[in-house]
């Protein structure tokens, strides 16, 4: 019998990466029109961030989530809105002065400000403290803590964003302290520089630390992101694709925006034998 595999799409990213592809979508309006875009296309969840409307550059306050989740809903889709609380964890002191380096690790309240205002259905939390690519982020347990008793205040659910092992275990132990409520939603982060790489032994493993009957998504950057669809799809999960995760529906072709990425994925879900789920049924799976 198949299974209903929700297909999240996350659209923009928080990475510096506008100059390699035009069509990333900077501006609040197009965050919406590619988020809806990727809802026709067959995504049940769309992951937003925001950018800077003049420079593209990663970032940006309440107001500009605002006008994103008000112009999803007032279309009338009912896809799951997912907003990031990953932005403001990043410390990377230099190497002649650590004293000196520029504090970029914002206060909890801040990181969780938009979420508490406009209270989407999902939000990533990091459960991670890395080396990420070329600088670090740093996700505290007080910062965790604080962060999640606030989203949940909200009414949400956070979406736990792994990049490793010890970060499965120690999302693990949050659920065990009853800091992270029950039933859990796991994303797997994979192919990351100082993460878990994207492999089937990686997924594999991660998974299989998990109790019985979680639910868990997984999505691999670059040109791993449609292997990572597969593999997640035939080990039981969920899966994610978009922009900020990979700029190329083929070696050296652009994605001309985020809905040709959904639907490849749509097409490797369906020919593996699954079905997709819809906005509703993504609800249910995931308890919201």
């Amino acid at each position: 019998m198949s299974r209903k595999v929700i297909v999240s799409c996350a659209v923009t990213g928080g990475s510096p990466m506008t100059k390699n592809s035009r069509y990333v979508p900077i501006t609040p309006k197009r965050i919406a029109e590619e988020a809806l875009a990727a809802a026709r296309a067959g995504a049940a969840v769309v992951h937003i961030h925001v950018r800077d409307p003049e420079t593209g550059a990663p970032g940006g306050g309440v107001e500009l989530f605002r006008e994103v989740v008000s112009r999803i809903r007032d279309s009338g889709s009912d896809v799951v809105i997912n907003l990031t609380t990953g932005p403001g964890a990043r410390f990377d002191p230099p190497i002649d002065d650590p004293r000196s380096a520029e504090v970029m690790v914002r206060p909890p309240d801040e990181r969780v400000e938009h979420v508490v205002a406009l209270r989407p259905e999902i939000c990533s939390l990091d459960i991670a403290t890395m080396n990420f690519g070329a600088s670090p982020i740093v996700n505290s347990l007080d910062h965790i803590r604080h962060m999640a008793r606030a989203i949940y205040e909200a009414g949400v659910k956070p979406e736990l964003e792994v990049f490793d092992l010890g970060q499965v275990g120690y999302a693990l132990y949050l659920i065990e302290q009853g800091i992270i409520e029950k039933p859990p939603f796991f994303q797997f982060c994979l192919g990351i520089r100082g993460g878990a790489p994207a492999t089937t032994e990686a997924m594999t493993a991660m998974k299989n630390m998990l109790p019985a009957g979680t639910v868990w998504s997984a999505f691999g950057i670059s040109r791993s992101e449609f292997p990572m669809v597969a593999q997640s799809v035939i080990l039981g999960g969920h899966v994610r694709v978009g922009l900020e995760d990979n700029l190329f529906i083929a070696q050296g072709e652009l994605a001309e925006g985020n809905a040709p990425l959904v639907e490849r994925a749509v097409t490797i879900v369906t020919s593996i034998g699954e079905d997709i789920a819809s906005p509703a049924d993504a609800r249910r799976i995931l308890s919201l």
